[in-house]
């Protein structure tokens, strides 16, 4: 499967943010998040998935269970089953997830 980023329309989730579904297959889903600055990503947990996020431009204030650090572009993170995260994006940035498994709820 190829994907085309230029393609796909971005969802906008509120003002500040949106998402675009770049691949799902299998088990795997990989989304990139657009934030203008101040964006929030609040904090919450799965009770289903496991999360993987690299930052692929700008930075956040990543919350990862009970530590905050702040992240820039290159930097990852992974948060597993039922830890809560979240993130604030300091400047406009964009996030890359990727799941397992999929995000059911995304594709709705």
């Amino acid at each position: 499967m190829f994907i085309s980023n230029r393609s796909i329309g971005p969802k906008q989730l509120d003002e500040k943010t949106s998402r675009k579904i770049l691949g799902t297959g299998g088990s795997l889903m990989m989304v990139e998040v657009t934030f203008k600055k101040g964006g929030v990503g609040e904090v919450h947990s799965h009770d289903a998935h496991e999360q993987v996020s690299y930052i692929v431009k700008g930075s956040f204030e990543v919350t990862l269970g009970a530590e905050k650090k702040l992240l820039t572009e290159g930097d990852s993170f992974y948060a597993g089953i039922n830890v809560p995260h979240g993130v604030v994006a300091l400047e406009d940035s964009i996030i890359l997830d990727v799941f397992t498994p999929l995000r059911e709820d995304f594709l709705g």
